[in-house]
């Protein structure tokens, strides 16, 4: 998937203890790199390393933040379930 520079995306590593986080980005990669270099959030410095399993367009900022809440608030079953029915597009 492509990412655009001003476009905001949610998304969800897994850590190496099998946690999840979700967090916002316009930069899913680089994100990452900065949480598996520890330069991240500190909940996932004692994780790594972690890997990206979830991620989705955001229209903005906004939207994004407001996306981010709502899946912070759902249970970890229902996060796995939404990891599950994750189906990157190919490139």
């Amino acid at each position: 998937m492509t990412e655009s520079p001003k476009g905001w995306w949610l998304y969800l590593l897994r850590c190496s203890d099998g946690s999840l986080y979700t967090g916002i980005a316009t930069d899913v990669e680089r994100r990452c790199a900065e949480h598996n270099a520890g330069t991240g959030a500190k909940y996932t410095r004692s994780r790594r390393p972690v890997e990206v399993v979830y991620r989705e367009p955001c229209a903005d900022k906004s939207s994004a933040l407001r996306r981010e809440i709502a899946v912070k608030r759902l249970s970890r079953r229902e996060k796995v379930a939404l990891v599950a029915s994750y189906n990157p597009p190919t490139r």
